[in-house]
């Protein structure tokens, strides 16, 4: 089966550098483009929508655009991308649909949301994000909202959790089928979400802090409580996420294989998905599109990963999570 990635940010990239032309097709400077996709035999990727700060949006020279305009616009055009190419692709919005897509030849898009702040303390927006279509929520960006606290290098803003409202929508997502996500959460959240979750949880685009000390990534015990809960990370593909110098501008396939070793030396295999976070990181990226993501399934076969376990990181395990916890 092919590969499924459970985080990119071209949504926003696509505004930013080509607003009167956000088209999927095939781009020159975006990393994922459905040409791309197919090329590299994906089967389903997840299209963030990422919350832009004001000084992101000061930095791009675009906008700003309210929350729900934003919203609206990148939700817009991946579905007007994705209905121009029906050879290519379709919508989904559980695992059936992504299945059935497979069948017909077609590879699927899911919408999901990075950073709940739009969310606005209202569990009826989490109904209307949900009838939108949006089937995952990264709750934080890095900065603190309606939900809970972010991941820091402030240990006082590391430990508080989730709200009182952030634990009632965990339950209201977890209850209509979006997935929670726990990538950028602080610890204190990321520990509250495990409490107060009754369906496994994701970690869409986090690494292991084991092997780089960023504040972003999942310590050993997280990785474990994450398994626990039947939930997945997905191997992020930024520099300072993969090095033992966060500092370090070089990302490789082999130090993704070596964090997918780890992760899975810790909670089992079960827990190693795919969250590349192209379109959302820089550096000196080996892969930098998907067209080169077959180095990562070699440079896992270098870690002694079987067949069978790779096909698990490729798809498997996030199937699982997506027939549990999505719908």
């Amino acid at each position: 089966m092919g590969y499924i990635d459970m985080h990119c940010d071209t949504l926003m990239k696509l505004l930013f550098d080509h607003p009167d032309r956000m088209d999927l097709y095939e781009t020159e400077d975006t990393a994922i483009d459905f040409t791309g996709m197919r090329k590299a035999g994906q089967s389903a990727q997840f299209f963030a929508c990422f919350m832009p700060t004001e000084e992101i949006w000061k930095e791009a020279k675009a906008g700003p655009l309210s929350d729900e305009a934003y919203i609206s616009t990148l939700h817009d055009a991946l579905l007007q991308n994705v209905q121009a190419h029906p050879e290519l692709i379709a919508m989904a919005y559980s695992l059936e649909d992504l299945e059935r897509n497979e069948r017909d030849g077609r590879m699927s898009a899911f919408f999901t949301l990075e950073d709940g702040r739009a969310v606005d303390g209202r569990l009826e927006s989490l109904d209307r994000f949900h009838q939108m279509g949006v089937r995952a929520i990264g709750l934080t960006w890095n900065g603190i909202n309606c939900l809970g606290y972010p991941n820091s290098r402030d240990g006082s803003i590391m430990m508080h959790g989730l709200t009182d409202f952030g634990k009632d929508a965990v339950r209201h997502m977890q209850e209509i089928g979006i997935l929670v996500d726990v990538s950028h959460l602080s610890e204190g959240g990321f520990y509250d979400v495990a409490a107060v979750s009754a369906k496994p949880f994701i970690a869409s685009h986090s690494d292991c802090r084991a092997l780089s000390p960023h504040p972003r990534n999942l310590t050993d015990d997280q990785i474990r409580v994450l398994a626990d809960h039947g939930g997945v990370s997905g191997l992020n593909f930024c520099a300072a996420f993969l090095n033992e110098d966060i500092t370090c501008r070089d990302s490789t396939a082999a130090l993704l294989a070596r964090h997918a070793r780890h992760m899975a030396d810790v909670g089992g295999i079960g827990v190693v998905a795919l969250g590349s976070d192209l379109d959302g990181t820089s550096g000196n990226l080996e892969i930098d599109r998907s067209e080169k993501m077959g180095l990562l399934f070699d440079a896992l076969k270098h870690e002694e990963f079987t067949e069978a376990e790779i096909e698990q990181i490729r798809s498997g395990n996030i199937r699982r999570v997506m027939h549990d916890a999505m719908h």
